[in-house]
């Protein structure tokens, strides 16, 4: 950022004591403009902050020379070639760098050259100047080259647009204190001048577009319609200026709009077509209406398009001093403006440096432009500036130049096709050499994954870069793995380097890296002379066990493993089918992680047999417990071997899960199963096993002295479905009233409650007795209800269905006029009774003479010789 230096400001202490005389209101103005100062340093309030539209280059070359000797007076333009006009009278033809185009410098005019035009094609050239001559000069022909002298100045020209067509008539007009028109007529094409406007003074500017010529004398502008040969409008002078001070600046944006700059004041016109339904017989075909007006602070030297946009050459208004006499003026300026109605927004607004500008005035400076290029030219008498819009590569220049690199890389990426002098690559080059001398190196680091893109040896360079600052950590997470790979210096001189300063990103990157990037040999003597010196030396011995896996020596990484507790063993044993090495390191691993050590066992037990590891796990039971209960769960059938230890380790460590076992399971000795129990006093599972070794009443005893629990004991008798053991059951109740009243409840179904009520002894209180024989009585009744209902039900499905069959088979069988008898061929039915016969139709729909069958067939005889015999197809005779 630039210093901004304030002539006056410096530090003046020593001397207040001299200046106790100074007022308040000098001291408060000093402060606020050393304020000022900060607030402009500190925001960067610059006006070169705001990037500039245009570019600027001084045109040099022959030109040079030319203006050394000579003095500029106008400009004429073309895309093919410049035309500069000078006081000399020269004429020099021009490339748009300044170099003369040979054979083309024309010693035109004795004095001033006023005002060169060029036709569209740049075929032909007109001049006019002080000396009263017009010079018409054919650029590639002579044949129509011409001289006309007028005995006056003349002070403007302009050739029409189509000149070098040959039925143009050759027309231009010119411009003193009278417009003419000249234009070649008749067989023998004599010139012929018609006056078109004169009386109103000199005319000092004339512009032809199209069909429409516009000029300016002292009392404003006019427009003259060369398809109607008619003055279409008069806009008047609206400022009170010397035209000799400051000429009226004319330039056509296009076939219809003109723009005029005189003085301070700008105009946008249009030419537009009249309504043909109001149109009478005086008034034109078409007028000008003003579509914008404003005034501005500066004097307008020149006036261009761009775009929808005003160029404005602009001259400040007498802001002029007077330095010991000498007149001083201010730098010309280049601006661009955005035109509304009644005013106008400045989008850019730039001094020109112009050589001698302090001597010039408003009528020195002159502009003239390539619209279609977008180029403008801005003349002084010693000086030629080109003004152009900035291309892509000027918008990356200059983002590059205030640190916007970012901006700089999106605008090189989207248009790339545009640049010629910068790239994609050497910004982002340039943007990373700012980060790394910035000290943003995480920033720089993901930058070169943009910018380097697969380019090895560019990886190799920024890495060693990164490495020379002690900064490879910023650029490691980057480095490229594939595509390109680098050498493998390049990846051991970063292990390195984490394993002297960060061993937990060494670590990561030995996990992530593929292990044919670097030497692993190398790295693993690295480490290995280090850990000595490490105090906590497990993250590198997690690097060491991963490096050993790398290398396939898979015992000593699982030793390290083991010995770290690390989880990370599991995704070895899983990533290498490491399940061969393990039947010796059960225990470790379940030490480390039983639900996924247990996991692992059952899901490889083809490769881990069972009987290795339950030897292996004898050492602990509860392990053995944990695996056996997994492998159990998943293979009831395949373990039966081992179900005689399941009851032991569930009796010890899961009761719950213990009598459910039991059920399932028939493969464990009962007796051992059930002194295990006894010896741990398990009631249930007691009574289970004595249930299941058939010492059924040793097993309800059980449930009714230990456990006193008399719906178990029904439910028990339930499952034996023993009556001998439900008489058991009642003797050992009778003497309990609250199991009598459970017995009244619940057996109903299975012995009779009359016996359990008559060996009642006599006052004995039975709590809820009532309500137990009122339940009897209504379960009893009950009983009777379903059984009577049932037999309705049956007695009514069998009468509806005789009804059915019997209007079955009372139903007519339907029999087509054109059936005919299997057994003779005739038709069935005939016409005339006389020979008409008897017919039998089985219920299966055959029907057959009576005659053609023997009397004792009671059956089909066609679905008799196809096996298909029906009960009750009986023949049904139609007389």
């Amino acid at each position: 950022m630039p210093e901004l230096e304030i002539e006056g400001l410096q530090d003046n202490s020593d001397d207040e004591d001299d200046e106790d005389d100074e007022s308040e209101d000098s001291e408060e103005a000093r402060l606020s403009l050393i304020l000022l100062v900060l607030l402009i340093k500190n925001r960067k309030i610059f006006s070169d902050e705001i990037e500039p539209k245009l570019k600027y280059e001084r045109l040099a070359n022959d030109l040079s020379s030319i203006l050394s000797k000579d003095a500029a007076s106008c400009i004429a333009v073309h895309p093919k070639f410049l035309a500069l006009g000078t006081h000399w009278g020269m004429i020099h033809i021009l490339d748009h760098i300044g170099n003369n185009i040979r054979d083309k410098e024309i010693m035109a005019h004795t004095t001033t050259v006023n005002q060169i035009s060029i036709d569209q094609n740049g075929d032909y050239m007109a001049s006019c100047s002080d000396d009263g001559r017009v010079i018409i000069t054919g650029l590639y022909a002579t044949e129509n080259n011409q001289v006309v002298s007028f005995d006056r100045p003349v002070k403007a020209i302009s050739l029409d647009p189509m000149y070098y067509m040959s039925n143009s008539g050759r027309q231009y007009v010119t411009g003193d204190d009278k417009l003419i028109l000249n234009e070649r007529s008749g067989f023998l094409g004599r010139h012929k001048m018609t006056v078109l406007h004169q009386g109103e003074g000199p005319i000092r500017n004339i512009k032809w577009g199209g069909k429409f010529i516009a000029w300016a004398n002292n009392n404003g502008v006019k427009v003259y319609d060369m398809s109607t040969k008619t003055k279409i409008t008069k806009i008047d002078k609206d400022h009170d200026m010397r035209p000799e001070l400051c000429v009226c600046q004319l330039v056509w944006r296009d076939a219809k709009t003109l723009l005029i700059g005189w003085g301070d004041k700008v105009k946008i016109c249009v030419v537009k077509e009249q309504n043909k339904s109001e149109l009478k017989d005086s008034m034109p075909l078409r007028y000008v209406e003003i579509t914008a007006m404003f005034t501005t602070d500066f004097y307008v030297c020149g006036i261009a398009p761009l775009a929808t946009n005003l160029v404005v050459l602009s001259y400040d208004k007498p802001d002029e001093k007077q330095e010991g006499g000498r007149f001083t003026a201010n730098r010309p300026h280049l601006q661009i403006l955005e035109p509304h109605m009644k005013h106008f927004e400045e989008i850019s607004n730039d001094a020109l440096s112009i050589r001698g500008f302090e001597e010039y005035r408003c009528n020195d400076y002159h502009l003239e432009c390539i619209a279609e290029e977008n180029l403008y030219f801005i003349v002084s008498p010693k000086d030629v500036v080109v003004a152009r819009l900035r291309d892509q590569d000027d918008h990356i220049t200059w983002l590059m130049e205030h640190d916007r690199y970012e901006e700089a890389m999106a605008a090189a990426s989207e248009h790339s096709k545009e640049l010629k002098t910068h790239s994609y690559a050497a910004i982002g080059k340039a943007y990373l050499n700012y980060l790394l001398e910035g000290g943003y190196y995480d920033d720089a680091g993901h930058l070169c994954v943009k910018i380097l893109g697969k380019k090895k040896d560019s990886w190799e360079e920024e890495i060693y870069k990164f490495a020379k600052i002690h900064q490879l950590k910023a650029i490691a997470p980057y480095i490229p793995r594939s595509e390109p790979r680098l050498e493998r210096a390049i990846y051991e001189m970063v292990l390195n380097e984490f394993l002297i300063s960060d061993c937990e990103r060494f670590y990561q990157l030995v996990k992530e890296w593929p292990p044919e990037l670097y030497d692993n040999e190398s790295i693993i003597n690295a480490i290995l002379g280090r850990l000595d010196r490490e105090k906590k030396p497990e993250l590198l011995l997690q690097s060491l066990g991963q490096l050993y896996a790398h290398q396939k020596a898979y015992d000593k990484a699982l030793d390290i493993y083991l010995r770290l507790k690390h989880e990370d063993v599991f995704q070895l044993i899983h990533t290498h089918l490491l399940y061969d090495k393990i039947s010796d390191k059960i225990i470790q691993l379940m030490d480390l992680d039983q639900d996924t050590t247990v996991k692992m066992l059952l899901d490889n037990n083809d490769t881990v047999p069972i009987s290795k590891v339950v030897q292996q796990l004898g050492k602990s039971q509860r392990y053995l417990y944990v695996y056996l209960d997994s492998l159990v769960q998943r293979d009831l059938q395949g373990t039966q071997q081992y179900h005689g230890q399941l009851v032991k380790l569930y009796a010890e460590f899961d009761r719950p899960k213990l009598l459910p076992f039991l059920r399932r399971s028939e493969f464990y000795p009962l007796q051992s199963a059930w002194e295990e129990c006894e010896a741990r006093d398990y009631v249930k599972e007691q009574v289970f096993l004595l249930g299941r070794m058939g010492n059924l009443t040793q097993a309800l005893k059980l449930i009714m002295e230990r456990l006193q629990d008399v719906e178990h004991a029904i439910q028990f008798c339930m499952e034996q479905a023993d009556q001998e053991l439900w008489g058991n059951l009642v003797d050992y109740a009778m003497d309990k009233p609250n199991f009598i009243t459970a017995l009244l409840r619940n057996v109903g179904a299975h012995i009779d409650p009359i016996i359990v009520i008559s060996r009642i002894q006599k006052g004995m209180e039975i709590p809820g007795l009532r309500d137990s024989l009122v339940k009897i009585l209504q379960d009893y009744n009950l009983q009777l209800s379903l059984r009577d209902g049932c037999r309705k039900i049956l007695v009514s499905d069998s009468f509806n269905l005789m009804d059915r069959l019997v209007r079955t088979q009372k139903r007519g069988v339907f029999v087509d006029g054109s059936q005919l008898c299997p057994v003779c061929n005739q038709r069935l039915t005939v016409n005339d009774l006389r020979y008409a016969s008897n017919i039998t139709v089985f219920h299966c729909r055959h029907a057959f003479h009576e005659d053609c069958l023997p009397s004792y067939v009671t059956h089909c005889p066609i679905c008799n010789s196809m096996k298909k015999k029906s009960a009750g197809q009986r023949p049904v005779r139609l007389i």
